[in-house]
């Protein structure tokens, strides 16, 4: 676990911390004194444990800022009560004036609130080892905080991958498809970029099952999935879209590409039969339809999906192991439309 913490203070009081902190072993140790420099390092690379020193300007600003960031509210925020007219009330005030200070910092966004011993008083003295043992101890706490949101990021992020893959080719599935789509859209569109995509469908995969089983129609899936995977480019990505349809996204890919990409799928597919065992080894052929983004094309990609389906649809009705593309089915129906 590679820990971070950010102090917000003056060099004076960072000579007034543990010297764990000071001579870190393990983890590191950023002091830094402006406010809007300590948000932008927040922002960018954000801290496990923050150390705020109260005597500061735009102290309080920070804990608030910080505590309106729901994105970051695992970090553990530390309050160090420095200035010195307060500390010099503190021996006349009583404990429920130093509670009440403690509440307004908690409210204000801290996580802890600690009263910092000046430093010229902290050298072998006894209040200043308990001082510190505090202060390691809300360190200590600041940590198992940010391991523990650590522990649910991987476990979060487990999650995701089991709820964005299909169980049996393991690929990406339907609902993968769904969120990514929209994304490579808008990516495409902002970096000016062509991006295409491939629907294709097992020919007759019916007659599969009826004749050997659900058993080895879904090896024949599995090896179909293992052969898209090892056939398409870096930027491809391929999604069990239902059954035995399969979408292929293809990024930074124009019309004209994405049909020799097609194409060569079509044939990686049907020069070799699937081997299901050392006795049945089955030939299998798909066919794909292939459409481009265009500029009217709604962000989450509906309309694109729709052109690819209708030439997936035309590739099944004129004979099966072929590949249509959209540049192809609208050119046959303008032909159409002028002989009628």
């Amino acid at each position: 676990m590679n820990i971070s913490i950010l102090v917000f203070g003056s060099k004076y009081f960072l000579a007034t911390l543990p010297d764990q902190i000071r001579y870190p072993s393990g983890f590191s140790v950023e002091a830094i004194a402006n406010l809007n420099q300590a948000v932008s390092h927040i922002q960018a690379a954000p801290p496990d444990i923050i150390l705020v020193q109260a005597g500061l300007d735009d102290s309080k600003e920070l804990c608030s800022w910080l505590k309106n960031q729901t994105n970051l509210s695992w970090i553990y925020c530390i309050l160090f009560e420095d200035r010195p007219h307060l500390l010099a009330q503190r021996s006349n005030r009583g404990w429920e004036w130093e509670l009440e200070m403690t509440a307004t910092a908690l409210n204000e966004g801290a996580d802890a609130y600690i009263w910092q011993l000046p430093a010229k008083d902290t050298d072998h003295s006894i209040q200043s080892s308990a001082n510190n043992q505090i202060i390691l101890a809300h360190l200590s706490v600041g940590l198992r905080k940010a391991q523990k949101y650590r522990d649910l990021l991987r476990t979060n992020d487990l999650l995701s991958t089991f709820a964005l893959a299909d169980a049996l080719t393991e690929l990406k599935n339907r609902r993968a498809l769904e969120w990514d789509l929209p994304r490579q859209i808008k990516k495409a569109r902002q970096q000016g970029n062509s991006l295409s995509l491939i629907i294709l469908d097992v020919d007759y995969f019916k007659k599969v099952n009826d004749a050997y089983g659900h058993l080895v129609g879904d090896r024949v899936l599995q090896l179909l999935s293992s052969r898209l995977r090892h056939s398409l480019r870096c930027q491809d990505t391929a999604f069990r879209y239902g059954g035995e349809e399969f979408v292929v996204l293809l990024a930074n890919t124009t019309g004209e590409e994405a049909l020799v990409v097609a194409r060569r799928l079509n044939r990686i597919v049907d020069q070799e039969p699937f081997t299901i065992s050392n006795q049945l080894a089955i030939n299998v052929t798909i066919s794909l339809g292939t459409a481009s983004l265009e500029t009217e094309d709604d962000e989450q990609g509906l309309t694109l999906l729709h052109r690819a389906d209708q030439c997936l649809l035309e590739a099944k009705a004129t004979g099966r192991n072929k590949v249509v593309s959209w540049s192809y089915l609208s050119h046959v129906s303008r032909l159409k439309a002028v002989s009628f």
